[in-house]
């Protein structure tokens, strides 16, 4: 075991030794372990379709015809592709339904630099068009749509979307259409992705956007702290999501939870609910875990614990805006340990940037409900930036048992918000200071009757 990982387990029993408010924490029924001892009935190469490991040959066609090749086990309990030690240069390729993409160490698939090896599809109907241009987005590397139990998985081989072709562009403003992400699943159900690293992403590294029960765990995700928008994991109008046992180190938001962007998002109408992270371990010149900007279709029940964010901007961030309309409700963060990080908890209300200029300004986002609890943080520049929005004040935020050590002569600031604290130091901000009392419960956090705790289950895999 890792240094890192012993201190953190003793501050973590440390953090459960406290006798808490009378609050229930639900726990999470989305995380069940997969078994990846399950193998495919029938499995092929990627070499048997005349790939070349160099990287340098193209080999989108070789991944393209065995995928093809292998649609035809989809009906006889499926397939695997195995991609084993190498260096695989492609384009853009397709997943189905029923398979299992492995990769085998020192495997290394890489993202052509030739943006013509990424095609152009269709925009995001929740989001309207691109998300940096109007217009379609090139596809992500490694994409599927209407898959039905999908597997990406391995002895911790790479996928390494060699991104900075697209950031140069990003940056010089010479891009065509909206950058691809590294993995897109789209419309899917039954989806693993584990035991993977993901390098150098174009844009969001992993992208789960129209999908139910999405596991990702054990997977490390790393792109420079200087590249654009490569936020690590990011749920999109997607349910029954489990996020665990990660190392995410990027240029944005670690995990950052959507559902589309102000009317677009409005219209299609399909939140993101049942989120479920723990054992998060990360670093950012963003946010730890981040809710929005795009979160018009709604955002709920969102449970977060054991996470360690250090050397980074924020921990927590909720973003939204005039326009957006939407939710955020019923997130419940715990166990957070924090280490040099600028603002620990973070909510802006006027975050702007909207798809174009035809939103409806009275559509304003419902944000209540949100409990952080359980948090130690040393070298924080500040506790909490809290801006509401005026008119629209955001209610019932909920802190308790939060000791930071900050820098700043003023920890906290905050406008347009109501809520309780208890147990924080530095003492919380005035909106904030009313003391969470037993009648204050059903205020800071919601209990689903049928979430299960499971969160046991799971300890020795974190040790």
């Amino acid at each position: 075991m890792c240094l890192l990982q012993l201190q953190l387990v003793g501050v973590f029993l440390v953090l459960a030794s406290f006798s808490c408010s009378p609050w229930t924490v639900w726990g999470s029924s989305y995380c069940n372990r997969i078994n990846l001892k399950e193998v495919r009935p029938h499995s092929v190469s990627i070499t048997e379709f005349g790939a070349v490991g160099d990287g340098i040959t193209l080999n989108t066609k070789a991944f393209q015809n065995a995928i093809f090749y292998l649609n035809s086990f989809a009906d006889k309990g499926g397939a695997e592709l195995f991609v084993p030690a190498g260096r695989w240069l492609t384009g853009s390729f397709d997943l189905i339904s029923h398979l299992t993409l492995w990769l085998d160490n020192d495997a290394v698939i890489l993202g052509s630099t030739n943006s013509e090896d990424w095609p152009i599809v269709e925009p995001l109907p929740s989001y309207g068009r691109g998300r940096e241009l109007p217009g379609g987005r090139h596809r992500s590397l490694i994409y599927g749509r209407n898959l039905t139990d999908v597997v990406i998985t391995g002895n911790n081989g790479t996928i390494d979307g060699q991104g900075s072709i697209w950031w140069d562009k990003f940056r010089n403003k010479t891009l065509g259409y909206t950058r691809p992400h590294l993995v897109e699943l789209m419309n899917s159900t039954g989806v693993l992705i584990s035991n993977v690293t993901f390098l150098n992403s174009p844009f969001w590294t992993i992208h789960p956007v129209y999908c139910s029960h999405v596991t990702i765990q054990n997977v490390t995700v790393i792109a420079p702290h200087g590249s654009p928008n490569t936020d690590g994991i990011n749920p999109d109008s997607s349910d029954n999501v489990c996020i665990e046992d990660c190392y995410i180190s990027t240029g944005d938001d670690l995990i950052s939870i959507k559902s589309g962007w102000d009317g677009y998002g409005i219209s299609f109408g399909r939140p993101s609910t049942n989120i479920n992270i723990r054992r998060l371990i990360g670093k950012t010149t963003s946010a730890g875990i981040a809710i929005g900007s795009e979160m018009s279709g709604g955002v709920s029940e969102v449970h977060a614990e054991d996470i360690y964010i250090f050397n980074s901007r924020s921990a927590v961030r909720i973003k939204t805006s005039p326009g957006r309309g939407g939710y955020v409700r019923n997130v419940y963060i715990s166990n957070m340990v924090l280490a040099n990080v600028d603002i620990a908890i973070r909510f802006t209300g006027l975050y702007g940037e909207h798809p174009d200029d035809n939103y409806d300004q009275e559509a304003l986002p419902v944000i209540e409900r949100i409990t952080i609890k359980d948090v130690i943080g040393e070298k924080v520049k500040r506790a909490g930036l809290i801006q509401g929005i005026k008119g629209d004040n955001f209610v019932n935020i909920c802190l308790s048992n939060i000791t930071l050590h900050v820098t700043s002569k003023l920890p906290w600031n905050c406008s347009y918000v109501k809520g309780y604290s208890d147990l924080v130091s530095p003492e919380a901000c005035e909106p904030l200071n009313e003391r969470i009392s037993p009648e204050h419960c059903s205020d800071c956090c919601y209990v689903p009757n049928h979430l299960t705790s499971l969160g046991n289950q799971n300890s020795g895999a974190w040790v």
